[in-house]
């Protein structure tokens, strides 16, 4: 099907307006109409070609929120009119390990992918080998596994960016049983950060926010944090040491973790979920001494993010967003590049116009 979006063909190139072709629908298809799309600082990596792998044109966007219009003849879990939502996968085997216990991030077959799994950019169809188009554009077709119910009561002009800010954190705050009594630190207190906070605090876990100053404690308690760590304060650092079971560092570029490793009790985890590449040279003293480990994690899996979905619309945990017009995109990721954003963007797909 013809349709529209915004791509880049370069990475020095802006996002335009950019005609092109959808697959047909497959008899499991459903096809969406976008109604709204989250930006994520994944977005502009991937536009840049920060990674070494991005194929031109590229259309990136991975927090979907869209409704039914087409569904294929085999398609039982989804019906024309029902609200869904697809994240950062379109497509696993299905058939291997990590797939059978709701992994599909993980799927063996993913990982012969460039980045690890059947993306919704960046992955290719399985069918016809054609390289997947991301969600700023006016639909999408994917396998009805892969897209998600949107519950009922979950404002969907603000749910996008639960589909990878809002997974990304819960994944390995459920991976850790975090529950009450957990005692969490969450580095950076943007998109993530904040989700992680309020995902965190509403599992009942006593929870830290760390910055490099106290200048975000305010925006930190608002959300629900019990405190904030300036980790420019050595006297403040140095006595919060053994403090933590879980440490979220959701920092998206280079940075040292060596200060914070330290923080972590006796087999605490601290888990990476931002910066994606190297890392500066570290230590492994705190590891070895205090049976501590570092971690990173994917997303989750279908089961999971459903399991999330649900939760947020149980407990009306919405990320904090900033509604803009698919036009100003370009002005965007200026103020992504910049980094210090407190809220999460989210397009407003109803002004994508078709012509």
């Amino acid at each position: 099907m013809r349709t529209v979006g915004f791509a880049c063909t370069s990475a020095e190139d802006t996002l335009n307006p950019f005609h092109f072709d959808r697959r047909n629908p497959r008899p499991n298809d459903v096809v969406m109409e976008i109604l709204y799309c989250g930006v994520c600082h994944s977005d502009l990596h991937w536009v840049r070609n920060d990674w070494g792998h991005t194929p031109y044109p590229a259309i990136p966007g991975h927090e979907i929120i869209g409704r039914v219009i087409e569904t294929g003849p085999d398609v039982t879990r989804h019906k024309i009119g029902d609200i869904v939502a697809v994240g950062c996968m379109v497509d696993s085997c299905q058939n291997c390990d990590q797939c059978r216990k709701g992994e599909e991030q993980y799927c063996r077959e993913g990982q012969k992918h460039p980045i690890g799994m059947n993306g919704v950019y960046g992955g290719i169809d399985v069918v016809d080998n054609t390289p997947n188009m991301g969600g700023y554009s006016k639909h999408l077709v994917v396998r009805q596994e892969f897209a998600l119910k949107v519950p009922k009561g979950l404002d969907i002009s603000k749910a996008a960016p639960l589909l990878c800010a809002g997974i990304t954190t819960w994944s390995p705050l459920r991976t850790c049983q975090v529950g009450p009594g957990t005692r969490v630190a969450v580095i950076g207190l943007g998109g993530l950060g904040q989700m992680a906070v309020k995902l965190a605090v509403a599992l009942g876990a006593e929870v830290t926010v760390i910055s490099r100053s106290d200048k975000k404690q305010q925006d930190a308690l608002a959300i629900g944090a019990d405190k904030l760590l300036a980790s420019s304060n050595d006297k403040a650092m140095q006595a919060a040491v053994n403090s933590f079971d879980l440490i979220i560092d959701t920092i998206p570029v280079e940075h040292d973790i060596t200060p914070y490793l330290p923080l972590l009790d006796v087999d605490g985890t601290f888990s990476m979920v931002g910066q994606i590449g190297p890392l500066p040279t570290t230590t492994t003293l705190p590891l070895v001494y205090g049976r501590r480990r570092i971690t990173g994690s994917l997303v989750g899996g279908i089961r999971e993010t459903q399991e999330l979905l649900n939760f947020c619309a149980r407990k009306n945990i919405l990320p904090d967003t900033k509604t803009v017009a698919m036009q100003d995109i370009n002005d965007v990721f200026k103020e992504l590049e910049k980094g210090d954003t407190h809220y999460r963007f989210v397009i407003d797909m109803s002004t994508l116009k078709a012509d």
